[in-house]
This record gives structure tokens, sequence and C-alpha cells, in this order.
């Protein structure tokens, strides 16, 4: 996956390199790279939050369970 991404950034640094101005460079890398790019880092790594999260749950209430026990 990191090699198409860097390798979409780079087709599309040439693209925003070859525009009339600088701000029509700025907004064809915005609107081409960053914001499609950030948006599918987001939703494929979806699944990786969900099972962070669920871990964290587990490891609380295993912290919960230890602490009502008293192993202290």
């Amino acid at each position: 996956m990191w090699i198409v991404a860097v390798a979409w950034i780079y087709v599309v640094a040439l693209m925003a390199a070859t525009e009339a101005s600088i701000v029509h460079g700025v907004m064809t890398f915005l609107f081409y790279c960053a914001l499609p790019l950030s948006l599918v880092f987001y939703l494929t790594g979806a699944k990786r939050r969900r099972a962070r999260r669920s871990r964290q749950a587990a490891e609380a209430v295993r912290t919960a369970q230890d602490a009502t026990r008293g192993d202290g």
C-alpha cells in the first residue's frame, strides 16, 4: 500500500509542477493527492483502530478485575 501511495504522490507532484501558477499547483496537489490519500488511509485504518480499542477495553477490564480481587 505504501509503494502505491508514494508513487501517487510522485505523479501528482509532477502534475502540480507543470501547472500554470503556484496556486493551481498547490490546489492540484491538495485535491488530487493530499485529500484523497488521507481519506484512503483513514478508511483502511479502521480495522486497526477497532482492534486497538478492543485491546484497550480488554486491558481495562483485566485491570479492574485485578483491582477488585485485592492483589495488592
